[in-house]
């Protein structure tokens, strides 16, 4: 027999989603338990991802992963992950391939409320929750909702903490969302990555992590021509945070240009620069507010 420390639980929700038009798959998570998000999700682009939680086997992720791009179905990469495993009936488990198809397995002896919704392109899953209706909440809104996946996964899992969350409380959350080249300077496949490991409302800080990840992360979309009142007010903005020395110059080429150059890019809008005459929207905005 097996013994348990309930405090030693990763009793959570999650949700495993994937976008087989976009080729995205990822994990939403929050827990009343300490960074949850080095222990639950797990995922691979082209292949799929796997949430592993209550009293939570972390085998399963890379297992899981290894299992679906060997070929099988999420159902029989479940059945495999659990046929030996003693600790079974006390495991959470849900695991979706690249093209949408989910399935998941919550063991007969987690903790109440505990149990798991498979619907289109994802599964949601929880246990020690408030009630069923965090799951229903989280699946229910997943499929409702608009977006990119990690905009989709984070709505589920704002929707399911209002619903009732983990009855244990709040305290850390992850989202980690994989897409084939997608990564920092394409060079890997980890679009989004954000954890917040400690806080008193994990998701709310989660979802605000995320805007200033798209912001950071995301290429220019509308940009603004510096000239008029919007060169005369980035020399004035410039001269404020010191990277101009004078508001009086005539012409954008040369002091000026390197002077927003260096902000720009000291702030780390790296795919937000352009060199012609123009500034990127965001830019100007977070000029304005810094």
């Amino acid at each position: 027999m097996i013994h348990i420390d309930k405090e030693k639980l990763v009793a959570t929700f999650s949700i495993v989603g994937a976008d087989p038009e976009t080729g995205e798959v990822g994990v939403a998570v929050q827990s009343k338990f300490l960074a949850v998000g080095a222990v639950v999700p797990w995922a691979k682009a082209n292949v799929g991802a796997v949430a592993t939680q209550s009293w939570a086997n972390t085998s399963f992720g890379p297992k899981g992963l290894a299992l679906l791009e060997s070929g099988l179905s999420p159902e029989e990469v479940i059945e495999k992950l659990t046929a030996d495993d003693p600790g079974k009936n006390l495991r959470q488990v849900a695991v979706i391939n690249h093209k949408g198809v989910a399935s998941a397995f919550t063991g007969e002896e987690c903790f109440d409320w505990a149990g798991h919704k498979v619907g289109k392109h994802h599964s949601a899953q929880g246990n020690i929750l408030v009630s069923e209706e965090t799951v229903t909440a989280m699946s229910e809104t997943f499929e409702a909702a608009e977006g990119s996946l990690a905009e989709r996964l984070l709505a589920a899992l704002a929707s399911a903490q209002r619903a009732g969350g983990d009855s244990r409380g709040k305290q850390s959350a992850a989202i980690y969302v994989l897409q084939e080249g997608a990564g920092y300077g394409g060079y890997n496949d980890v679009k989004v990555d954000l954890r917040v490991d400690d806080h008193p409302e994990p998701i709310e800080e989660l979802q605000r992590l995320y805007e200033l990840h798209k912001l950071f992360n995301t290429p220019t979309e509308e940009t603004a021509p510096i000239e008029g009142d919007v060169f005369e007010e980035i020399k004035q903005q410039l001269v404020k945070h010191g990277f101009l020395n004078s508001p009086h110059q005539e012409s954008y080429e040369g002091e000026v240009k390197e002077a927003l150059k260096a902000f720009t890019l000291g702030e780390n809008f790296d795919d937000r620069w352009s060199e012609e005459a123009e500034i990127d929207v965001k830019v100007l905005e977070f000029l304005r507010n810094k």
